[in-house]
Parts: C-alpha cells; structure tokens; sequence
C-alpha cells in the first residue's frame, strides 16, 4: 500500500472554496483520507483527540491563525510532531521566517497547482 493510500491529512481554512480546491487536488494526487477544519480552534481540538499524519493549513483565518495552530501544535506532546505545511497568499518574509521558527515543515504559496502542492507535500512525507 503507498504512503497516498494511508496518510491522513487536515485541511484547515475558514473558506469553503478553499477547501475544496485544496480537497480536490489532495484527490488528483490520489490522497483520500482528508478531514476538514473551518478554524485554528476546531482543528486543535481535533487533532489533539486524533493526529493526523500533515495538516495544510491557510494562515490567515480569524481567531487562531495558521501560526498559532502551529504553535499550538507544536507545544502539545501528542501533537509536535505532525507534518505542517502552511498554505498562504502572503509574501511576508516575517511570516514564513515566524512559521520555520514555530517549526513549519513547508508553506505553499497561493495560487498553487496539484503538481506544487504534490511536489510541497512529497519534501515533507517523502515520496506519495
């Protein structure tokens, strides 16, 4: 069985357009097992209960961004480890440098292609 057949990756964007585009994508790869969250505090919740393998979150969403889910996550012993790629429109230099600092493993800039998100997941997981 290959790695996009068992991982288990989170989407998480307060945006449904988002979401799916992402979700869609994640399926031209051939990665099915995909769950969703509209918000930095749902998916701490929920990956606190059930860790995923990645989580492909946007940055700017309201409440808990995509940094401080990172945070989050990563002062959590039973979630620091979980891939994290922080998906972002931005091309602040302070953010992504922020982000390595919290321990980002990737950030894709948007707009994206499936070959880009692939090519962004692949250096984080190896090879799908």
């Amino acid at each position: 069985m290959s790695l996009r057949e068992t991982i288990r990756i989170m989407i998480v964007d307060d945006m449904s357009t988002s979401r799916g585009i992402l979700k869609n994508s994640l399926y031209e790869i051939g990665i099915k097992n995909v769950d969703f969250a509209t918000d930095g505090e749902e998916a701490l919740k929920s990956l606190v209960g059930r860790p995923a393998h990645l989580v492909l979150c946007d940055y700017n969403m309201p409440g808990m961004d995509g940094l401080g889910l990172l945070k989050a996550l990563r002062d959590h012993k039973p979630t620091s480890r979980v891939g994290f790629i922080l998906v972002t429109g931005t091309d602040s230099k302070e953010v992504i440098q922020k982000g390595v600092q919290l321990g980002m493993n990737n950030y894709l800039k948007k707009p994206y292609t499936t070959d880009s998100l692939r090519e962004c997941i692949t250096k984080v997981v190896g090879k799908l």
